[in-house]
């Protein structure tokens, strides 16, 4: 894992200033690099025997996608407002430097549904919070949480101590 830390993009200052924006795509450039982190993911997300995997836009998008295939699952896509045809399912999140709404299908999970969150990164917490909201309030099993990247100096992690969380790499 260090050489994929090694290859992460440190960007200042964005999406605004005071934020160090975790750039993966150098990641997702590299063949080796991207097959080994879904291969991770893979093996963390067999732990949990899933029924699915439900990505967080949107680089959980990426991942979570490409862990799905893997295992050969369905995936469900977490979304911004508005983005997605049919009915949702909503719930309000605060992000490190704002607030937004996320959605998913209301048919997307059923009872007895044993889902697999996977995002990009573990910041506040707040957002993968939001959508473990959303997975329980479809009556689904939320089994495990995946990020590629963890912030450890945010604490994201101890506001989703009630669920197992797995985490590539520790920043």
């Amino acid at each position: 894992m260090q050489e994929l830390r090694q290859m992460l993009r440190r960007v200042p200052n964005f999406p605004k200033p005071g934020i160090s924006f975790k750039d993966i795509t150098p990641i997702l450039n590299n063949g080796e690099a991207f097959t080994s982190v879904i291969d991770a993911l893979c093996g963390l997300a067999a732990l949990h025997s899933p029924t699915k995997i439900v990505g967080i836009e949107s680089r959980g998008f990426i991942l979570g996608s490409a862990v799905a295939y893997a295992m050969h699952l369905p995936f469900v896509p977490a979304r911004k407002k508005g983005k997605l045809p049919a009915e949702t399912v909503q719930a309000r999140y605060a992000l490190e430097y704002g607030e937004d709404v996320l959605e998913m299908h209301k048919d997307a999970l059923v009872p007895g549904d044993r889902v697999v969150v996977i995002d990009d990164l573990l910041a506040t917490g707040g957002t993968a919070e939001a959508v473990c909201h959303l997975v329980e309030s479809l009556g689904a099993e939320l089994s495990g949480l995946l990020f590629l990247i963890e912030l450890t100096e945010l604490q994201g992690v101890k506001r989703l101590a009630s669920y197992p969380v797995h985490v590539l790499i520790r920043e």
